[in-house]
């Protein structure tokens, strides 16, 4: 599939960034409809998005470039040729979450409610952009003759971007469900934080291209770290709760 969507006269278009836009503006939607729900100007979050994207995929890139360094060095250029791939979406997680801390210090917010409102949009735009990944041929697994395998790069392979959107899309309805129990605010947060890792541990054990530290996976290091960090702030706020 050709990568480039269109073009305006000189400049070409990317379909990853068409991808990228529109995950964000469906996952705006959702995460305005949230915030109403809750009590929050829905107006805020325009705001926050103008802020958090661009950060977020800065962070992204940077994240990835750190641990793929070999990769750039006879071309340091590239470095900022994001249309061709290489976003790590811990990086931009990270990023993100410094932006809304600061965010809701300066809009006097309270952060785990904003974060219980934000996670399942941000859930919702990492499956969209997954297609992205598509798009570009990466992100994709070891070979294999299962019959849902994919022909990409001269083979048949696991489609781990395709396994990667299902699953999120698993943890959205999770989340969704979750906000009809009356849970502290941040657990929300806290789950988004164990769904998402849990199953990007178990994805990126198929995957060819992952980000390395060392012999071990980058992204499974950070997943298990993920979820002790969920695990342990649900186990705070809760208590914190009971004992109120």
């Amino acid at each position: 599939m050709d990568p480039v969507a269109f073009n305006l006269g000189p400049i070409p278009v990317y379909w990853y960034g068409i991808i990228i836009g529109f995950g964000a503006l469906v996952a705006l939607f959702l995460i305005k409809t949230l915030g109403k729900r809750d009590g929050l100007d829905p107006d805020i979050f325009d705001e926050f998005l103008l802020i958090a994207l661009p950060v977020g995929i800065l962070g992204a890139r940077v994240y990835y470039v750190l641990f793929n360094l070999e990769a750039y060095r006879g071309d340091l250029s590239r470095v900022f040729s994001i249309w061709e791939g290489g976003l790590a979406i811990h990086g931009g997680i990270l990023a993100g979450v410094l932006v809304a801390y600061i965010f809701v210090k300066v809009k006097k917010i309270n952060f785990w409610q904003f974060a219980d409102v934000v996670v399942p949009g941000l859930i919702l735009a990492q499956a969209i952009g997954r297609w992205g990944n598509y798009v570009n041929q990466e992100a994709y697994g070891v070979e294999t003759d299962l019959p849902w395998a994919m022909y990409i790069d001269g083979a048949y392979r696991h489609p781990t971007f395709f396994y990667e959107f299902v699953w999120n899309l698993i943890v959205l309805g999770g989340l969704l469900m979750l906000r009809k129990k009356k849970l502290a605010k941040g657990s929300i947060f806290a789950f988004y934080l164990i769904g998402y890792s849990f199953g990007r541990f178990f994805i990126e054990g198929l995957r060819t291209d992952s980000l390395m530290i060392g012999p071990l996976r980058t992204a499974q290091l950070v997943s298990i770290a993920l979820i002790v960090i969920g695990v342990g702030i649900y186990y705070y706020l809760n208590r914190k709760k009971k004992a109120n």
